[in-house]
């Protein structure tokens, strides 16, 4: 008798241990599913949420140059155009950004000892990372003016010779700076791309940006580039020119806003006698007792001083015409070849490159906007146009 109710107390426990066990079971299956619902719900409203917030978050292009920076937003156009110059304090041993811009620039050459304007870009690439992204943020912040939660789609140009580091310091900052997606456009197919040239089509054409502080020379066609050669002169190299020319020659002392003034009004690519009659008066310090000094200087002198980038710009579009394929020539000297950037405003430098080259050459419609609108378009020619459109490493 005992042996059976032992038996019958075994086999109710193994059924109250069986049965608890399925209830456990029951539960924790009610719990996974459960959850694995609320996981797959909230992916879902993340995903709808991202696409709903992107609607109102448009691709932005961004044109880093040495001298200004350019900000086109798809549907816009160019929002922005300011100069590439930080004002910054020292806090601590730590750089606190007090203008950016157009106000930065009134500060160049006029600050006390504790403030310093900052140019954070040189020769095309960043030199500062740090002020660089403030910068940036403060551009992309301005445009938008809807706060943090803002990350747009960004493109931004860099020179054809930019080394990996240099293009890895742009993208770098343009992702501290808020970017959803940073890519990289070389300069000269984005120019290619503002200037209206046709880059996807089977004939070549042949692209001279001329920038702050670099000049891109390219041969494009079928949406590569053919030939490109990135050199470090343009308009800051200009200044530094008329800088060294007129210390040299008047022992006059200007700096780079006086020179660039110089540079904008009777600044010229070919000497001619007649611009001797031309003058402009120059004001500085004298470097032989330090005196406030006037000078009196004719066109034709600037165009001396500015000789040697000019030939420099001339012989490196000669350079690319002999190194390109002779079918493409053809193209070539029926379409001429388009001149973009700041530089493209100095007088007769089309001229200069068409005596050098013998091929005649066209100053794009709107030149210093050329490759921001260049750099905003080539998003959607991703996929088209090979490496020339990266999205960064």
């Amino acid at each position: 008798m005992e042996v059976w109710v032992s038996y019958l107390a075994d086999v109710c426990m193994f059924l109250a241990v069986l049965f608890g066990g399925l209830c456990i079971s029951h539960i924790l299956q009610k719990i996974v599913k459960t959850f694995y619902t609320l996981v797959i719900s909230i992916a879902f409203l993340a995903i709808m949420f991202k696409r709903i917030f992107n609607t109102f978050t448009r691709d932005m292009a961004i044109d880093l140059g040495t001298a200004n920076t350019l900000l086109y937003v798809k549907g816009k156009g160019i929002v922005l155009n300011e100069p590439s110059v930080v004002a910054v304090t020292s806090v601590d041993g730590k750089y606190k950004v007090l203008a950016v811009g157009n106000e930065a620039k009134l500060m160049l050459g006029r600050t006390p000892g504790h403030i310093k304007a900052i140019r954070p870009m040189k020769d095309g690439v960043i030199a500062d990372f740090d002020i660089a992204e403030a910068m940036i943020k403060h551009f992309i912040g301005k445009v938008h003016n809807r706060g943090i939660l803002i990350h747009p789609r960004i493109a931004i140009c860099v020179p054809y010779g930019a080394t990996h580091v240099e293009r890895r310091a742009i993208q770098e900052s343009a992702e501290s700076a808020g970017a959803r997606e940073a890519y990289l456009v070389e300069e000269p197919m984005a120019a290619a791309i503002g200037a209206n040239l046709p880059i996807t089509e089977p004939v070549g054409s042949v692209i001279v940006d001329i920038g702050g502080g670099t000049t891109e020379v390219a041969v494009i066609s079928l949406g590569g580039i053919v030939y490109a050669k990135s050199i470090r002169v343009g308009g800051d190299i200009m200044d530094s020119e008329i800088i060294s020319y007129m210390k040299s020659k008047f022992n006059l002392l200007i700096g780079e806003t006086t020179a660039e003034d110089v540079k904008k009004t009777i600044g010229t690519a070919i000497y001619d006698e007649s611009y001797e009659k031309e003058t402009m008066i120059i004001k500085g310090r004298s470097t032989i007792d330090g005196h406030p000094k006037n000078v009196k200087v004719t066109k034709g002198q600037i165009a001396k001083a500015l000789a040697p980038c000019v030939n420099t710009i001339a012989y490196s579009v000669k350079e690319a015409l002999e190194s390109t394929p002779p079918e493409l020539i053809s193209d070539i000297i029926d379409r001429g070849i388009t001149i973009t950037g700041g530089g493209a405003l100095l007088n007769c430098i089309g001229d200069a490159i068409t005596n050098t080259t013998n091929v005649k050459t066209n100053i794009a419609e709107n030149p210093l906007q050329c490759v921001a609108i260049g750099t905003g378009q080539s998003l959607s020619y991703i996929g088209k146009l090979g490496y020339a459109v990266l999205k960064a490493y």
